[in-house]
């Protein structure tokens, strides 16, 4: 690999995979998708679909897709493959405003979005959709403060994928904790 083809950190996340005992794909299977795609240091971490690998950045663009339609072909499952480096995981970390506002980490949430919504879209989000419930879009990320747990809000996948015309997919507060500092550990 030349300098201008240096190894990056990443993570990929899969939406609905491994979910209410649907689209069951072993992570193992995941895990050596992404180093048959050319990424080194995979690790997946817990059976929702996250991956933590090294990869050129070039790999990196064009994993998604290859990703997406492995599992379809092997497994009829259709997901979608939400990339993030580590300096952008380290960037929402930081920025989380519920957590910066001292909401306790338990109660935290983030919506990880494939594209960047049009502002309007994001305008148009009804704050009061779910009480007690918030949540703050920025950039490609939904923060959420969901006092009551994920299940029983009104802020889910499907309504913010449908206002933003993007597709998403959440982790809570720890997983994502738990996925940067994983991307910091060497490669095996």
């Amino acid at each position: 690999m030349t300098r201008s083809q240096s190894a990056s950190k990443y993570v990929a996340l899969l939406r609905g995979v491994n979910v209410g005992g649907r689209n069951l794909i072993a992570m193992p299977d995941i895990a050596e998708m992404f180093i048959r795609a050319s990424c080194t240091g995979v690790r997946t971490y817990i059976q929702s679909g996250n991956v933590v690998f090294s990869a050129a950045k070039d790999v990196a663009e064009k994993l998604p897709s290859r990703i997406e339609k492995e599992i379809w072909d092997r497994c009829f499952c259709r997901t979608t493959v939400i990339l993030r480096s580590a300096a952008q995981v380290r960037a929402i970390i930081r920025n989380n405003p519920f957590l910066k506002a001292g909401a306790a980490d338990n109660m935290l949430h983030v919506m990880f979005l494939a594209g960047a919504p049009e502002p309007a879209r994001a305008a148009s989000l009804d704050p009061d959709r779910s009480p007690p419930d918030a949540f703050i879009v920025r950039g490609q990320e939904i923060y959420l403060q969901l006092p009551n747990g994920a299940g029983r809000s009104k802020l889910t996948n499907g309504y913010f994928d449908a206002k933003l015309a993007t597709v998403s997919t959440m982790r809570n507060w720890r997983t994502v904790v738990t996925l940067s500092e994983l991307m910091t550990l060497p490669a095996d």
